[in-house]
């Protein structure tokens, strides 16, 4: 369980994330805003990329910031960046990420030619990365923030780059891995977590503003789906 308490973070005088309180417990929670909404802001203080201005994060009670490397072992992390050795292959670069994680060479050879197969990068696996599409660096991403079986995954714009089939492959293997897990997906795709989120979470300027199932979100609006809530709160009407 992640309990987060009071968060707020600023950068300069913008005001990122506002008294921030939320608990996650297992499962999928999708969180959807427009760009500043706080969204990617959250998920650089989950993983401890960025130092908050004030607030708590307790992960099963304990702050995080005291727990150091045994909380980051329990992280896995796929950025909305792509932050990559161009002149690495993919498996160099799972290879390279399972010793940061720690893992043992035996468990993270097996670790990483099972996820190369579920991320369907096994007949490129010794490719460089340089000469990887968009997409393909995405499910490199993913690859390696899944290395470790982590507990905590954080999943900032995952889909970005990929086709209408690699998507769908996608949500379908994320929703697969929630059975344990605590899974955040950040997007601005909005039948990303439509389909597969137990949960909702609406961010407008570093507030929160919405937080239900997909379902009742859509029948609080009178919509149709959560493409009509999302407008509601981010198209003409909601931005007024």
């Amino acid at each position: 369980m992640i309990e987060i308490k009071n968060l707020r973070k600023t950068y300069g005088k913008k005001v990122a994330l506002k008294s921030f309180s939320y608990t996650f417990e297992d499962g999928i929670y999708g969180m959807l805003g427009a760009n500043g909404a706080g969204k990617s802001t959250l998920m650089n203080l989950l993983t401890d990329n960025v130092k908050r201005d004030s607030g708590e994060i307790l992960y099963d009670g304990k702050e995080i910031l005291k727990m150091g490397g045994s909380y980051l072992e329990k992280v896995g992390y796929m950025p909305q960046q792509q932050g990559f050795y161009e002149s690495f292959s993919a498996r160099m670069f799972l290879v390279y990420m399972a010793e940061l994680k720690g893992l043992r060479k035996k468990e993270a050879k097996k670790q990483i030619e099972n996820l190369l197969e579920i991320v369907h990068l096994s007949h490129v696996a010794d490719k460089k990365i340089g000469g990887f599409s968009g997409g393909m660096k995405q499910r490199v991403l993913l690859a390696q923030a899944l290395l470790g079986d982590p507990k905590l995954l954080i999943l900032d714009e995952p889909t970005a780059g990929l086709d209408p089939k690699e998507r769908v492959n996608l949500r379908n293997y994320i929703h697969q891995l929630s059975q344990n897990k605590i899974i955040l997906l950040a997007t601005h795709v909005v039948s990303d977590v439509e389909s597969i989120a137990d949960r909702i979470l609406i961010m407008k300027a570093g507030e929160l503003v919405a937080d239900d199932t997909p379902e009742h979100l859509v029948r609080a609006v009178d919509g149709n789906n959560l493409e009509d809530v999302y407008m509601n709160y981010f198209g003409d009407k909601g931005e007024k």
